[in-house]
């Protein structure tokens, strides 16, 4: 139960006080009304004693009386016998009692943590407290106790009557005969001898206080002084001054009857019928609720049209309960307050206690006279303890339904008088004896009635004595409650046992059986006791040690429910809200569901909208369990409510909870939508809402601008350069305003999501937005209802017709357009929302279209969490997302690009011919156009490009994609040359301008430019970027400038496979110059047909084959064929050789420029110029980053080696090592395709690039795949690494040998048995360094096969030789061989070993790659 303001003794006491009525004359009660109340009100705050009393025992004991309160009451008399329950109009006092008793606001409340729940609810119900104090003094009397019956009576007369003696006397006799009579059954006097004490009232304002003094000294002469009282009042004849402070002690005891608060009248109204025909007839109203309860789909379920309407008649009787409202005791002084208080305790100690004493003497003497037994109750209690034998009734005695009804003069209702006498002045031991003793008694004579109200008082007295000699018997009040409810029928008494026993169980901590006993009390003929008892055991489980949360929820939802039908709704309001704050967030949706449907209609019965429209809330948002009906219910309702609110206050927007925005969903795209294709026309694919966002392909973008952004600002990116994001979501960077352009569309896409099984019609939806312009500080706000007058700000696009079905998610689009620059922000979305189903009859319509309300909904985007400091990873951080709040910009260029005659698929290596439309569809000329793009050896613009317009044919029917003329020469003759300056083909990063004419266009141009593509090298599905990049004409905007983006699929299938190597010529150098300059070099390309015809492709014919190289240069074709050209078929092979040569050094080349010499040997009747567009563009592009490797070596190489410090020598001795070996010379094989398609043959051409860097290592045309990489080992250490050593391999291609000598020789063995042949030996150093070289021409005797192979021959004269050749020199040495019989010899046998000068280790140089070199030998004789 809940804290209580008294202790549960002062409780106790305070439920059973002595009972004094009071008769007053006219002229008394006109006295007393001077001060706005009668003679019982203006007693009643003076009636607790501050001093003690005392009374002797039988046993001659002095027992103290403290804190003894008296009741005093005017005697009222009733004929009809009171009812067990209690009256209708009793019943709506404490209706009326409990509903003016509220919480107050800012009141003590208790927060209890009982796991990982955090409670706070009310710590006191002072309603409750108030009930129990009315219920307990409205009881009516009983027969079977004599608790409430009037001990003494007051004789109230006034000074200023008459003869104020014959009025005591007319009272007397009055008194005497409402007790005595029998006329009246109520009320109920204690004893016959009652206790009469005269008071006389005089008013000091107007009566004569000499004759008053005089009457009271007769009044003593006659009922002695002990037994009467002259009582001074009205002292005060002026009204009091505002300063003066004078208290007001009755307005406590006056107020706890009256309403004031119209509030409270109101909530009252529905409730005076019901609770008016539960006082006439308890059992017709628990049928009407039977009858109501099977009507109810729900036990809890509120059913408002059961309740009668408040009418005018109850409104006028509740302000004649509330009665004048003025102040109390006006004429009465602080002095005339102690004359009261004094009075009462003269008539308590010298009247009343003096009175109570002697009866329990009488009734203790006639006790012990009629039982025989000893003088002292005392010492025969154990007697009656054993059980005497109870008299014999005479079988004429009364019998009733809850037993024996006794004789006034029983000596069994003695005993309970006795007891009764005991308790009333605290003397509970003997109280406690006494009801022991006459508990015996009833039970054995079946008087139910007695027994139960002998075991409640047994019960008490046991708890209220003093040092507790024995413990509270509780199942003395459990049997007492069965009897009173079950056997006896009154719930009245059943009810006052119960409270007492639970309050006596509390203070000892008993809270589980306090809740237990409460919750027994509970019943359907009474709502207001149901309620008020299941809320007290609500608060006793949640006060137990381990509190039990759930149930003290569950018994506070029930007891709502009862305060709901018993009328009190702000009660019941209280007590649902208390229970949510256990169920609210904790899985127990359905439970949730009917606290909050609850709680939203009593608070709108209330006359509370803002409680109604939150509970009705979270009924829709929550994920909900409900069917689809009920929660069709709920959103009528809601709308219901929602439409009665804004009834009263339509000037803002209410915030709705339907549907459900997922904020962070939201994207905002800045521009117009992209434009579809317009015939052959492609338009450029850009961004769009419908792509997915990929933060891979956002950052290539993003390196793609930087290239751009890097060469339009001389190779240095700004540093306050911001990649362009066009569509924000919320994995792009948002930590910065965006930027968007004045009359171009903002596009703001919403993903709603309907969380209810019904569908949800929204309409007029619209975007709500805050526009500051520039340069102004103050804020201009918008709703859709403004937008009218502000279309010279913003125009905002309007859908008027949303629909959302059950449980859907779909997206929004909505537009902005800006007319002027500044700040905008978009705050929220505004709409209106009604049900998504519409009845089919005209009140359904009817019903639905007051049903629509419109209200918005708030965007806020939360930004990604912050992870950076420790306070950001302790705490939940969010940093800030702009994305709704972008910067409207001046106007600036928009471009649009068109792609003609764009194909989709390419053979590898393929060269076709397009067209691009650049059109400026702005009002700002736009320049600086440039693209780039992830494939850029993919496309090229050319070196000229020209402004003619495509046809509607194809490029391969109407000529060739490629600059051409006819061969001048037959074929497999020596190449034609070009010499071109590498700058006209270098683009800075892959940046490409694009060469529109007058580099500007006006707002409306467009122009357009061919476009060459080539297909990728390797085959399959090619995804290719392009980033085209445009600045206005106009500088100094917050937006320097736009791009554009275009994404293409192309899909190549195999072409032809170029594999080609180069191997030194063993030719002497002097042979193989051929007028170029120094030495040759073979050039073998293997081609074959890979095409499996997958495209139509019938055969391929190369016809030409060229090449590009600073160094060296095709020289002619030496293939043995004497065929034109080259066909091949599907899985057909060719190989071509050709000699490559170097070129001769170049008069006219700069210091810093270089130049790149194309050889072109065509195999055709025709001739390609390798060196124009498109075929030397896409040479250049595709072969970039391997020229600039190259050009780093050349440049590395040509460095002085004394100008290389010593410990770097060893890296220069590898790289002039390595570049004797190198070629670089790049292979250009130029082809066609025939291809037959729809019956018709196409030419298609193309050209493929093999680049030899190394002699002796093949270069292929195909793109290696790449294999995945292996696993490697984690290594914690780094390893040292070993020094580098020049492979052999590579040393050993430091000197060109050649044997120079007779392939036949004829010598006369006959003649001579010797044979000398001159053999001249030639070596070149074919490395950029002194090298220094040792021959040895001795033989190899440990290889048997050199032993055979030269047996017969060997080299005379010097056998070994050491030399020294410098850097490209050539030197021949004149050996002679000996031979000593004819036949056929191997030459190749010198073993020759060389090194760089600066090397200490020598290497034999390889002989494995030169032919061997056989002379005949032949006898002449």
């Amino acid at each position: 139960m809940a804290q209580c303001a008294q202790s549960v003794q002062e409780f106790v006491q305070d439920s059973f006080v002595p009972m004094v009525g009071v008769l007053c004359s006219e002229e008394a009660e006109r006295v007393t009304r001077k001060n706005n109340l009668s003679f019982t009100e203006l007693l009643r705050p003076f009636c607790r004693l501050m001093s003690e009393g005392h009374i002797r025992d039988p046993n001659n004991q002095v027992q103290v009386v403290k804190n003894l309160r008296i009741c005093i009451n005017n005697v009222v008399t009733s004929l009809s016998t009171p009812p067990a329950a209690l009256s209708s109009a009793k019943s709506r006092l404490l209706n009326e009692v409990v509903l003016s008793c509220q919480p107050q606001e800012g009141a003590v409340t208790n927060m209890i943590i009982a796991g990982n729940y955090e409670l706070n609810f009310s710590a006191t119900t002072p309603w409750f407290e108030t009930y129990r104090e009315n219920f307990l003094q409205s009881m009516p009397p009983s027969d079977h106790e004599f608790l409430n019956h009037y001990l003494a009576c007051l004789l109230v007369v006034s000074s200023t009557e008459a003869v104020p003696v014959e009025q005591f006397l007319k009272l007397s006799q009055e008194q005497h005969r409402i007790q005595h009579s029998g006329d009246y059954t109520n009320p109920k006097w204690f004893i016959p001898n009652t206790l009469k004490y005269y008071v006389l009232l005089h008013d000091m304002s107007e009566g004569d206080e000499q004759r008053a003094n005089g009457v009271y000294e007769d009044m003593k002469q006659r009922y002695g002084s002990q037994g009467c009282y002259l009582l001074k009042i009205n002292t005060r004849t002026f009204p009091a001054e505002d300063d003066e402070q004078i208290p007001d002690p009755w307005s406590q005891y006056l107020n706890r009857n009256n309403l004031h608060s119209q509030d409270i009248l109101e909530d009252l109204s529905p409730t005076v019928n019901s609770i008016s025909a539960a006082g006439e007839d308890c059992h017709q109203y628990t049928e009407k609720d039977d009858v109501s309860n099977n009507v109810e789909s729900h036990p809890l379920q509120l059913n408002p049209g059961s309740l009668p309407p408040f009418t005018d008649d109850m409104k006028k009787d509740s302000d004649n309960l509330a009665g004048g409202a003025g102040s109390h005791g006006a004429c009465l002084t602080l002095n005339d307050h102690d004359h009261i208080r004094q009075f009462i305790q003269e008539f308590t100690f010298r009247g009343l206690l003096p009175h109570i004493e002697k009866n329990i003497r009488q009734l203790n003497d006639q006790l012990v006279s009629r039982k025989g037994l000893s003088r002292s109750l005392f010492t025969a209690t154990k007697k009656w303890f054993g059980g005497g034998k109870v008299p014999e009734k005479s079988i004429s005695e009364p019998k009733s339904t809850c037993g024996l009804l006794y004789p006034p003069e029983a000596p069994e209702l003695q005993i309970r008088k006795m007891a009764d006498l005991c308790f009333l002045v605290q003397h509970y031991e003997l109280a406690y004896s006494c009801y022991h003793t006459a508990k015996k008694d009833f039970l054995s004579d079946q008087a139910m009635l007695y027994a139960a109200g002998a075991l409640e008082m047994a019960a008490v007295s046991a708890f209220l004595q003093a040092g507790a000699p024995r413990p509270y018997p509780a199942h003395y009040m459990e049997t007492a409650i069965q009897k009173y409810k079950d056997e006896c029928k009154t719930m009245v008494l059943a009810e006052r046992c119960a409270l007492l026993s639970a309050e006596i169980l509390k203070s000892q901590g008993k809270y589980s059986e306090a809740a237990t006993l409460l919750i027994k009390m509970t019943s359907e003929d009474s709502d207001l006791r149901s309620a008020l008892l299941l809320e007290q055991a609500a608060h006793c489980f949640i006060n137990m040690r381990n509190p039990m949360v759930r149930k003290f929820a569950f018994h506070m939802i029930l007891a709502g429910h009862r305060f709901s039908k018993a009328g009190q709704r702000r009660h019941a309001l209280r007590c649902y809200c208390q229970a949510m704050q256990v169920y609210k967030d904790r899985g127990w949706s359905l439970a949730e569901d009917h606290i909050n449907f609850t709680i939203g209609r009593q608070s709108f019965t209330l006359n509370q909208p803002e409680g109604a429209v939150l509970a009705f809330r979270q009924l829709l948002t929550n994920d909900s369990k409900q069917t689809a009906t009920q929660q069709g219910a709920f959103l009528r309702e809601y709308l219901y409510v929602y439409k009665s609110v804004m009834g009263e206050n339509e000037s803002s927007l209410p915030q709705l909870p339907l549907p459900c925005i997922q904020s962070s969903l939201t994207r905002v795209y800045f521009g117009h939508e992209r434009r579809l294709a317009q015939g052959e026309k492609q338009a450029a694919t850009h961004v769009s809402l419908d792509q997915e966002y990929d933060q891979d392909m956002a950052v290539m973008w993003c390196h793609l601008e930087e290239e751009l952004v890097a060469s339009a600002n001389r190779g240095v990116v700004p540093g306050s350069f911001q990649p362009t994001q066009c569509c924000l979501n919320s994995q792009t960077d948002n930590l910065r305003q965006p930027l968007a352009v004045v009359e171009e569309p903002i596009i703001v896409e919403l993903t709603f999501r309907n969380p209810l099984k019904v569908s949800l019609a929204l309409s007029n939806v619209s975007l709500l937005w805050r526009f500051s312009p520039a340069g102004v500080s103050s804020v201009k706000e918008n709703t859709t209802e403004e937008v009218t007058q502000k279309e010279d700000v913003i125009s905002a696009e309007i859908i008027p017709e949303f629909h959302m079905c059950p449980e859907e998610t779909k997206v929004a689009r909505l537009r902005l357009l800006p007319h002027r620059t500044g700040q905008l922000k978009i705050v929220g979305v505004v709409y209106n929302l009604a049900a998504g189903s519409v009845g089919e009859t005209a009140s359904g319509q009817h019903t639905l279209e007051l049903m629509v309300v419109r209200g918005k909904q708030d965007l806020k985007v939360q930004g990604p969490r912050l992870n950076q400091t420790k306070e950001d990873k302790m705490l939940v951080r969010h940093g800030p997302d702009l994305r709704l709040d972008p910067i409207i910009t001046p106007p600036m260029p928009l471009l649009e690009v068109f792609f003609l005659q764009f194909p989709t698929a390419l053979l590898c290596g393929e060269i076709r011919k397009a067209y691009v439309e650049f059109c400026n569809v702005s009002g700002v000329s736009l320049c600086g156009l440039r693209v780039v793009s992830t494939h850029p050896e993919f496309f090229t613009f050319g070196r000229h490009a020209t402004t003619t317009t495509p046809t509607a044919s194809t490029s391969a029917e109407i000529g060739s994609a490629y600059q051409t003329c006819a061969a001048t020469s037959p074929s497999c003759s020596a190449s034609t040359e070009v010499l071109v300056p590498a700058e006209d083909f270098s683009q800075p990063c892959g940046v490409m301008d694009i060469p529109v004419e007058g580099s500007t266009l006006q707002p409306g141009q467009s122009t357009q430019l061919p476009l060459w593509l080539r297909g990728p090298d390797q085959e399959g599905v090619h995804e290719i970027n392009f980033l085209f990049y445009y600045e206005s004409t106009d500088k100094g905007n917050k937006m320097s400038h736009r791009v554009l983006r275009h994404t293409v699929f192309i899909c190549t299938s195999r072409s032809l496979s170029v594999q080609a190597s180069a191997c030194r010529s063993s030719g002497p150098p002097l042979h193989s110059l051929d007028g170029g300059g120094g030495g040759g070099t073979l050039v073998f390309i293997d081609v074959e047909n890979i095409n499996l015809s997958e495209s139509g492709v019938r055969e391929f014919h190369i016809i030409q084959v060229s090449s590009s190289s600073q160094h060296w240069r095709l020289h002619k074709c030496i293939n043995p064929s004497k065929d034109k050209d080259c066909r091949l078929t599907s899985r057909e092979r060719a190989k071509l050789c050709f000699r490559a040569t170097r070129c001769p050094p170049h008069q006219d080349a700069t210091r810093d420029g270089k130049k790149f010499t194309f050889a072109d040997v065509n195999l055709g009747n025709e001739r390609v110029f390798s060196s124009s567009t498109p075929c030397g563009d896409f040479f250049f592009r595709g072969c970039r980053t391997s020229g600039s490797v190259m050009s780093s070596r050349t440049s590395c190489s040509t460095k002085s080696h004394s100008c290389v410090p010593a410990e770097d020598r060893t890296s220069d001795i590898t790289n002039i090592v390595k570049k004797c070996n190198e070629l670089d010379l790049n292979i250009i094989v130029i082809w066609k395709a025939f291809v037959v398609e729809d019956n018709r043959q196409l030419i298609l051409e193309g050209q493929l690039h093999v680049a030899l860097q190394t002699i002796g290592k093949e270069a292929s045309s195909l793109v290696p795949r790449q294999e995945s990489q292996e696993m490697m080992l984690l290594k914690f250490k780094s390893e040292v690494p070993p020094p580098f050593v020049i492979p052999p391999a590579e040393l050993s291609q430091l000197v060109k040998t050649h044997l120079h000598y007779p392939e036949t020789y004829t010598h006369p063995f006959t003649q001579d048995s010797l044979c000398l042949v001159p053999v001249t030996l030639t070596l070149s150093n074919c490395s950029l360094a002194q090298v220094d070289i040792i021959i040895d021409m001795r033989h190899m005797d440990t290889c048997t096969e050199s032993v055979e192979v030269h047996s017969s021959f060997c080299w005379v004269g010097q056998t070994q030789y050491k030399l020294q050749l410098s850097p490209r020199e050539v030197l021949g040495l004149t050996l002679q061989a000996c031979f000593l019989q004819a036949g056929v010899y191997n030459l190749n046998t010198p073993r020759i070993y060389a090194k760089p000068v600066e090397q200490d280790a020598m290497c034999e140089t390889s002989q494995q790659m030169a032919s061997p070199a056989f002379i005949i030998i032949i006898n002449s004789s």
